[in-house]
């Protein structure tokens, strides 16, 4: 429930905005998860252009994502990199703060965007990442 008016808020307020985000996606194309997060993406005003890598590893590494911070795809959205399931809110975070190169939420937590399966949610937390490569807690959730 909370998610669902989250979303419909940020959807509100993008469309109030007459703002069009639009963030490149670059995934795998075998992945189930990955294509659940570009929906959750859409579902909150984003336009995804959707790229099929067949080297993920090199992607990430251009962008400058760290292997500790490392998911199964990558967004970039204003030349900065958003890695794995990181919610929509949380990206508007990233794009209103111009010391951050990028975001993250390593690994694959259950719960988050896209990784929505059954009732568990994992605490997890939303890192961005500083121009000194320094972590930057944005979100914390706690699970259940």
């Amino acid at each position: 429930m909370r998610r669902s008016l989250l979303a419909l808020c940020l959807f509100t307020s993008l469309a109030q905005a007459g703002e069009a985000l639009t963030i490149d996606v670059h995934r795998d194309a075998n992945c189930g998860c990955c294509k659940a997060w570009i929906d959750h993406l859409q579902d909150n005003g984003f336009t995804v252009n959707d790229h099929v890598e067949a080297d993920m590893s090199a992607v990430k590494q251009k962008l400058g994502v760290p292997p500790r911070l490392a998911s199964c795809h990558t967004g970039v959205i204003d030349g900065k990199f958003v890695e794995g399931h990181v919610p929509a809110a949380d990206i508007l975070k990233l794009r209103q703060r111009p010391d951050l190169i990028g975001a993250a939420v390593p690994g694959m937590p259950m719960g988050s965007p896209g990784m929505e399966y059954g009732n568990r949610i994992d605490a997890y937390q939303v890192i961005g990442l500083d121009k000194q490569r320094q972590d930057v807690v944005l979100s914390d959730y706690p699970g259940n």
